[in-house]
């Protein structure tokens, strides 16, 4: 719908004219553009009218509008568009000539006359889109490729740093950022990151490929290859004629959805005529509060029903965590007389994490589309170079485009404010204060801080208490980036006050290649074990563990010596091996069997043992956010597998026992829309041979009131030991489930299962059950929790409401059937 550059060009001469002439004729000229404040985007067939006045337009399909008047009508020019508010610009005192910028704030779409007819026009037209999808929709296509310009723009808003730079150490940054600040409206914008991505996209639908290759990226801020990979075209796909719609890892129900009758209210609200062709303004508004759907319009092609504009934002009452404000419009063109085929879409989102007006940011991304190639057999060829059904590449030169090519290359220009970014960005990211200022706060946030070559942290690890050991200080101390880009070592040194002892650990890791990875580990370990840890789960070894605590559990002290090599190799298919080596010593402190307890046949150490195991790993389409070393998976698709076989050798180094162990696991995260997400967890396993508890499979319970996603909550450490296990985890959140009646809260449901099955072997038990100690075994029984609970209490919180299921009957005194875990939980 909007003009072409010769459309524009031309009314901009016309315009020229006008002017020039004006003070001959005494003529009122008054030119404008009328644009979205939230999106920037033109707002097409607005009406500007003047107060109490017969004398008034629509703007045309690009948001401009033009008067040429003997007279001013009324000293007041009022601008009205449904779903947004009235704008009103004064005329009085006005010169005879006048340019104006129009931007409208959002309004409500439930605005305007409801008129009751027998057939309701807006169903009609719904109807009629989803009847006429098979024809429309782009996928319907065997192939396609493009040429997609990619832009994304990363600005922190309402910062005041008039108020911190008053604290004297904090003043040189306040300069420097006041210096660089952006204000638009009122609203203080620091640019912070900005970066294109132009790219070749290739899509077959049978067999499913895909394959992008990026030839420019220019990045401005914060550099990381696998951040452009997840800017380009692959992981920013949005098709409105999908039923439900992905934001923020949510999924929203499409307004074109097939039952979208079911959660819209439509109506049409005109129809306009564009070159020839008649389009209806369709416009939708959510049949519930608090559910998950957008409000908008969208105009619609009469004849074909292709959507050609589509406009989304959310409503007040959507369940969206920090999200102040958002606006996603995707556009149609014609690529010829029957074929409409996405051209541009825009997704502007306006995050306020501490509330309105508070310090947030706004990212804005902007892609457009070129060269259109559909059902061609080049599409085909470029696509049978792939070796997965999904592939990235990045052109080594990608990141080293000149200026020249860039201003060649875009698909449209860089705004004046764009520009300027890109030098303020640069000014601000080379300052000297303004870098120890985001180091601090890297710091804080993350707990390591650079200094030089090296870097030092967590600082959460520094200073805790254990009954063991009494006050305990820690101090860590790795390289980083700068030392070198393949080798990274880290060390730490741990000492307690009650136990007087020295702990620590060494570690070196050697990277010689990252796609697809490959590495080498090495490792030493003289510390306590602090008990199972997983991502983004809390520790024992933490400033915050003691204080949550669960009470009058007997804590439970084991210390490890552990040597341990490891290699890793990756394919392209995502199927890796990592081979380990590791011999480890355990020496039983405090509340478990005593070393001496264990006899030997050998001339081995007890508790002493020599293992060498393979993983196995299967994660096909697996992404990554990654930085020098390490790496943050994101996901797969598809379920994950993995395999475990291990083999202990008695009689090296000391080791006293022979065993085998295999065990197995399957994992996957679901989107289920419009019923939430779905997550499971399914393992089992079994050892071959005659243990000590510390070898064999100890059920992982947790001794904290922090919730913890991967182990049993209502079961204590140590509590369950065996030889031979199966068991299953599921989650599922629901959403807003039985809070939909309660939309303010914005609570969402979840309910959890965790069952456990297992046994030992009776020469386990004779070895294990000694002294009194009571370790159990299920025996063949079921282990059941089940939980539920509330979660995005202020947004971060979340509760779990746990019940230990089965055995029905507990054998230990003191034991609880019902526990209460609360735990911090960021998504949107």
């Amino acid at each position: 719908m909007y003009s072409s550059k010769l459309y524009r060009g031309l009314l901009a001469c016309v315009l020229f004219l006008l002017l020039s002439q004006a003070g001959r004729a005494q003529q009122k000229i008054i030119y404008g553009h009328v644009k979205d404040a939230h999106s920037e985007e033109p707002v097409p067939f607005a009406s500007v009218r003047f107060s109490n006045t017969t004398v008034g337009k629509l703007t045309d399909s690009s948001g401009h509008f033009l008067f040429t008047l003997s007279k001013w009508p009324a000293d007041t020019l009022e601008i009205t568009c449904v779903g947004y508010q009235p704008f009103r610009v004064l005329l009085t005192g006005a010169k005879d000539s006048l340019q104006v910028n129009i931007l409208l704030e959002r309004g409500t779409f439930n605005e305007g006359a409801q008129v009751k007819t027998r057939i309701n026009k807006g169903l009609f037209v719904w109807r009629k889109i989803v009847q006429h999808k098979p024809e429309n929709d782009r996928y319907r296509f065997s192939n396609f490729s493009y040429e997609l310009y990619n832009k994304l723009e990363l600005d922190l808003k309402n910062i005041n740093f008039e108020k911190f730079g008053r604290f004297k150490p904090l003043k040189p940054i306040s300069d420097l950022i006041n210096q660089n600040i952006d204000t638009t409206e009122g609203v203080r914008y620091l640019p912070a990151y900005l970066t294109e991505v132009i790219s070749d996209y290739y899509y077959q639908k049978n067999p499913k490929r895909r394959r992008e290759i990026i030839r420019a990226a220019n990045t401005n801020g914060v550099k990381n290859e696998s951040v452009i990979k997840l800017l380009g075209g692959t992981d920013q796909v949005v098709n409105v004629y999908n039923n439900f719609i992905l934001v923020f890892d949510k999924q929203f129900i499409s307004p074109a959805s097939d039952n979208g009758d079911y959660y819209y209210n439509y109506r049409v609200a005109d129809t306009q005529l564009v070159a020839g062709q008649r389009y209806y303004h369709l416009i939708f508004t959510p049949r519930r509060k608090g559910s998950d759907t957008f409000e908008g319009d969208c105009w619609v092609h009469v004849g074909s029903f292709a959507i050609q504009r589509m406009n989304l934002r959310l409503g007040k009452d959507a369940n969206v965590n920090f999200v102040e404000d958002l606006s996603l419009i995707q556009e149609y063109s014609r690529i010829n007389d029957s074929t409409w085929f996405l051209a541009k879409d825009k997704f502007v989102a306006d995050i306020s994490p501490a509330g309105k007006d508070r310090p947030g940011f706004i990212g804005r991304k902007t892609t457009t589309y070129r060269n259109i190639i559909v059902n061609d057999s080049s599409v085909v060829n470029e696509l049978n170079k792939n070796k997965l059904q999904e592939e990235i590449i990045t052109l080594a030169n990608a990141a080293e485009k000149d200026r020249s090519y860039w201003a060649d290359s875009r698909h449209e220009p860089l705004s004046k404010t764009e520009s300027s970014i890109i030098r303020m960005i640069d000014t601000l990211t080379n300052a000297p204060v303004f870098q120890r200022f985001t180091n601090t706060i890297n710091f804080i946030g993350t707990g390591y801080k650079n200094i030089g070559n090296f870097q030092i942290g967590p600082w959460f690890n520094w200073v805790t208490s254990n009954a063991w050991e009494g006050l305990r200080i820690r101090f860590d101390l790795g390289t980083n980036q700068h030392f070198d880009k393949r080798w990274w070592w880290h060390t730490y040194l741990a000492y307690g006050f009650k136990d007087r002892k020295l702990k620590g650990k060494g570690e070196l890791f050697y990277l010689p290649k990252k796609h697809p990875r490959l590495y080498f580990y090495g490792s030493y370990t003289n510390d306590l074990d602090f008990g199972q840890n997983y991502y983004g789960e809390v520790t024992a070894d933490n400033v915050f563990a003691l204080a949550i605590r669960k009470p009058n559990i007997p804590i439970k002290f084991l210390k490890i010596a552990e040597k341990r090599f490891e290699f890793f190799h990756e394919s392209r298919t995502g199927f890796s091996k990592l081979l380990a080596i590791t011999h480890k010593n355990f020496t039983p402190l405090q509340n478990l069997i005593p070393k001496d307890s264990f006899s030997l046949v050998s001339s081995g150490d007890a508790l002493s043992n020599f293992e060498v195991s393979i993983k196995l790993r299967f994660a096909y389409l697996e992404k990554f956010l990654e930085n020098t070393f390490f790496r943050t998976s994101l996901g797969s698709p598809y379920p994950i597998g993995e395999l475990f076989i291990s083999r202990g050798i008695a009689g090296v180094f000391k080791s006293s026992y022979t065993y085998t162990k295999v065990s197995a696991s399957i994992s996957d995260y679901m989107k289920i829309p419009p019923f939430g997400s779905f997550w499971y967890y399914v393992y089992g396993g079994k050892t071959f041979g005659t243990l000590p508890y510390p070898l064999l499979d100890v059920a992982p319970g947790n001794e904290l009131h922090y919730y913890n996603k991967y182990a049993f909550n209502m079961m204590n450490r140590w509590e369950f030991v065996h030889d031979k296990y199966a068991g299953v985890n599921i989650e599922h959140n629901i959403g807003n489930g039985i809070f939909r009646l309660f939309p303010k809260l914005r609570f969402r449901q979840f309910w959890t299962a965790k069952a456990l099955w297992g046994s030992l072997t009776e020469a386990n038990k004779t070895l294990n059950f000694v002294n009194g100690h009571n370790f159990q075994t299920l025996d063949g029984k079921t282990y059941l929790e089940l939980g539920t609970g509330i979660d995005n209490i202020f947004h971060v919180f979340r509760v779990d409401f746990i019940w230990r299921v089965l055995p029905s009957t507990l054998p230990k005194t003191g034991d609880k059937t019902f526990g209460i875990f609360g735990s911090f939980r960021l998504a949107f």
